[in-house]
């Protein structure tokens, strides 16, 4: 039994809520988890684990949720508003525990509950996996949206794969990555629930028969989705969206060639081949490798997804469950598509060939309906991240599809010829189907000319889009592009990840920042507050107190509390510029040894993220960052000068406990590569300073702040463009600058490698012969800015005052803003504040309306009145 000693109830997390009416009392929770433990998991005190109490509490917590995930769905069914499909091939969820008890208000009844038992709700709450079904920023993202669409009241629906093994689980290993699989269901997940009676199939391969003017696509092979919905709560509205998704099952019939061959085991093995569909994430970030693995899970996603709009379109009609919607002519002003980067970019062609080939539309009606209906997002301007499918490919899983594709390639171009008279170069940049090299169909470019609407994900890259990348498509329609700055949700991201600083702030403004972050923006009348200001630096100091025992713990390495928590945690990729990072804490080492004496700010510098598993730059640049951690943490000359810490397996779990205690966020991607970076803005909500370039929504947080609020160094977009024009020669940089010359020919001569000398030597030449992301040239701004850093940090309260405009800054950066932007601009519907009755409250009667929508649910005809009053027993 896992207990805790009545000396340490009052260190306990507790998580702002008040303003939120505890659901249940304590006795009652107490009662049902005694019973799930009982009843759900079959066992009593005496032999329980710490995962059975888990299960306890995640059954105690869904028991909440589920009056209110029904009801929800019935006011949906009811109202008939317009839905919002969310697909996404990545959900990074994290875990669900906190975050339902934060967005129910029910945490501290919980906790007090657990407390009473003998049990202590952190312990539980670590016991958790995390659903990291996604690899990092877009996943991460589409987690927000989630949370965001259900606070918002929004009708929304996320689509998604369930895969069986998530993002890999990263070991560091003699200080290389090694990858385990991330088997995150081996327990089960008392947060979904399968739902075989809308199991649908998927149909592969085959070809294309014509009857007249229709086509058939015939000898398929069918695949079974199966869905798995997990309940998404709104914070304190009551209301639980659905995320669903779909796992492959096999067909139950077997396959014959098999069977009459008498193989009976043969033929059963053989369905695994269909639900390896599922079977696993791919783990490469803003990199695309065509696999036909991976075709097969975006078209599966897509087909099931739509299957599910279209059964829901024509059930929904508002006052009547009969009869069904017959008629496509309203799909667009009920069914809004968000297609989340190119990924789910199938559903186009798709819904084309359901509309044409199984509803019978003519080609103009279904064209325009999917293009009013579907909107693209783009996540990345690198080339290689860009997806471009072989015909080959397309032909043979998908051969209706790439006919389709090639239809809407022919009319899109005789629009361009149209517009743009004799410019037979532009119709061959704009030509969805690339003829040079392998022949190969871009999905970038089919998403644009499929959708209504296409959008960055910050100011800057949405420009970046319209001047360079899509320029062409922006010149054709530049009606349809626009921005939609990305957000987090500050549910998660300050209310339940750092309770300590969410009671500072509710102290001062209430509560009605967490659902509003804007309000954050009267912080600012406390800049002067010196007693405000010391209570931001305690909170920021118990934060670090409580990230270097874990450290102590995990690693064995003891951190100076005083140091600047100096902090980089994203994908390893080179435009993500960790080798920056590592240049940096070379030179800082070189200067400590060469100056044990002079005066020095003590730094504890944290980097941490998965590489690619084929990404042999980004494995080498993880040994390095180890190497130089060996060397430095072990010099007693550094002593507690200087340490260097990989967090390994960086996820969102581990997130929650670093960002809180950071006091430097390095943001110091090349100019005009990140999109927008979503952790740039969790760091600034939880009072870290920001150092980093003007790209992605740095740009928009330097403006929001002020320039006298960030670290900002590097060249701009534009410099760095000119830089390219004019050819760049990274080894002028090397020969010019004795500190860069001093790292590199560390790196270069075995330094960190005595064993292996030649071990970093790609580095140094990618560095000084190539170095395609300028890290060379952006070094010295890039030192410079950190010795301001430094300096910076001496003073305590500048430092706080600056951490206080950086919190209070950040109401731009919620993703209710952004889910509000999209819901107005591109899904033609409204936010709403209407919070639905609780399952033990009496429904709220707002008008004529709501009166008869109640008086159906209690079964009461009109004109009479429901009687509170019993029938007496007989």
């Amino acid at each position: 039994m896992a207990s805790i000693p009545a000396s340490d109830h009052d260190k306990r997390k507790q998580i702002s809520i008040r303003g939120i009416a505890p659901v249940e009392d304590i006795a009652s929770i107490k009662k049902t988890f005694n019973r799930h433990l009982h009843y759900t998991l079959v066992k009593d005190r005496n032999v329980a684990t710490p995962r059975d109490y888990y299960f306890a509490l995640a059954n105690t917590v869904r028991d909440h949720l589920t009056s209110r995930w029904i009801r929800t769905q019935q006011h949906y069914y009811d109202k008939d508003p317009k839905r919002v499909y969310y697909l996404s091939l990545e959900f990074y969820m994290g875990r669900t525990l906190s975050n339902t008890m934060v967005n129910l208000g029910i945490q501290s009844s919980c906790d007090e509950a657990l407390y009473q038992l003998g049990l202590d709700i952190e312990e539980l709450e670590e016991i958790e996996e995390d659903a990291g079904l996604g690899n990092g920023g877009l996943g991460r993202l589409a987690a927000c949206f989630m949370d965001s669409m259900a606070s918002l009241g929004l009708a929304a629906y996320g689509y998604g794969i369930r895969y069986d093994y998530g993002i890999f689980e990263q070991k560091i290993k003699n200080g290389w990555q090694t990858e385990e699989p991330d088997d995150w269901l081996r327990y089960g997940n008392p947060w979904e629930k399968a739902r075989p009676e809308y199991v649908l199939p998927v149909s592969f391969y085959g070809r294309v028969v014509k009857e007249g003017s229709k086509s058939h696509w015939v000898d398929t092979q069918v695949v079974f989705a199966m869905p798995y919905d997990t309940p998404v709560p709104g914070y304190g509205n009551n209301t639980v969206n659905t995320l669903r998704l779909w796992s492959a099952k096999a067909p139950t019939s077997f396959n014959l060639s098999f069977f009459n061959d008498g193989d009976y085991i043969e033929a059963v093995c053989d369905r695994n081949k269909a639900e390896n569909i599922t079977r696993v994430l791919y783990p490469n970030d803003n990199f695309f490798k065509g696999k036909e693995l991976r075709l097969r899970q975006e078209y599966f996603l897509v087909a099931a997804t739509l299957q599910d709009i279209i059964r829901r379109f024509k059930s929904s009609r508002f006052g009547s469950r009969d009869p069904v919607r017959t008629s496509f002519e309203t799909f667009p002003d009920k069914v809004a598509i968000q297609l989340n980067d190119t990924h789910p970019s199938l559903a186009i062609p798709e819904l084309m060939r359901i509309l044409v080939d199984v509803e019978g539309l003519t080609w103009d009606k279904a064209w325009d309906i999917t293009v009013r209906t579907c909107a693209y997002t783009n996540h990345t301007i690198l080339p290689e991240a860009l997806e471009r499918w072989p015909v080959h490919l397309l032909e043979t899983l998908l051969p209706r599809h790439l006919e389709i594709m090639y239809y809407i390639n022919f009319l899109f171009l005789k629009e361009v010829e149209k517009k743009f008279p004799g410019d037979m170069s532009r119709l061959s940049r704009m030509s969805m189907v690339e003829e040079h090299g392998e022949k190969r169909v871009n999905m970038a470019y089919l998403s644009i000319v499929g959708s209504h609407a296409i959008n960055g994900v910050a100011a800057i890259h949405s420009e970046i889009l319209k001047k360079e990348t899509f320029k062409d498509f922006y010149e054709m329609f530049p009606e349809r592009f626009q921005n939609k700055t990305n957000g987090i949700t500050p549910r998660r991201w300050l209310l339940l990840c750092n309770p300590s600083l969410s009671d500072v702030i509710a102290e001062k403004l209430g509560e009605s920042w967490v659902t509003d972050l804007y309000l954050l923006k009267e912080l600012k009348d406390q800049e002067n507050n010196e007693n405000f200001l010391r209570e931001l630096i305690k909170v920021k100091q118990e934060n670090k107190m409580k990230l270097a025992d874990y450290i102590q713990q995990k690693y064995n390495i003891r951190v100076n509390i005083g140091s600047i928590f100096d902090i980089q945690v994203k994908r390893i990729h080179e435009y993500k510029r960790q080798l920056m990072n590592v240049l940096h804490m070379i030179t800082l080492y070189n200067r400590i040894k060469k100056n044990p004496n002079a005066s020095f700010v003590p730094r504890t510098i944290m980097i941490g993220g998965k590489a690619a598993p084929g990404y042999h730059m980004a494995k080498l640049i993880i040994k390095l960052i180890n190497n130089v951690g060996k060397v430095v943490n072990s010099d007693p000359i550094v002593g507690d000068k200087l340490k260097i810490v990989f967090l390994e397996n960086y996820r969102v779990s581990l997130a929650e406990k670093i960002i809180p205690a950071a006091d430097l966020s390095e943001q110091i991607s090349t100019a005009g590569t990140e999109a927008s970076g979503t952790g740039n803005m969790k760091f600034m909500l939880n009072g870290a300073l920001t150092i980093g370039t003007l790209d992605g929504a740095n740009v928009e947080m330097s403006e929001e702040m002020g320039r006298e609020n960030i670290f900002i160094f590097g060249m701009t977009v534009d410099e760095v463009n000119e830089t390219t024009k004019k050819g760049y020669n990274p080894k002028e940089y090397y020969e010019n600058n004795p500190e860069l010359h001093q790292c590199l020919d560390q790196i270069n001569s075995g330094y960190f490698s005595p064993d292996e000398p030649a071990l970093f030597r790609d580095i140094y030449n990618s560095l000084v012969h190539h170095d395609r992301f300028m890290l060379l040239k952006d070094y010295e701004s890039y030192i410079k800015s950190q010795d301001r850093v430094s300096d910076t940090f001496k003073n305590p309260l500048q430092w706080s005052r600056m951490c206080l405009h950086n919190i209070a800054s950040s109401g731009k950066f919620s993703s209710d803003r952004s889910i509000a932007e999209y819901a107005r601009d591109i899904w033609g519907t409204e936010p709403t504040e209407y919070k639905l009755p609780a399952p033990h409250e009496k429904p709220k009667l707002d008008d004529d309306e709501d009166e008869m929508y109640i008086n159906n649910k209690l079964g009461v005809k009109p004109g009479n009145k429901p009687s509170n009053n019993k029938p007496a027993k007989k």
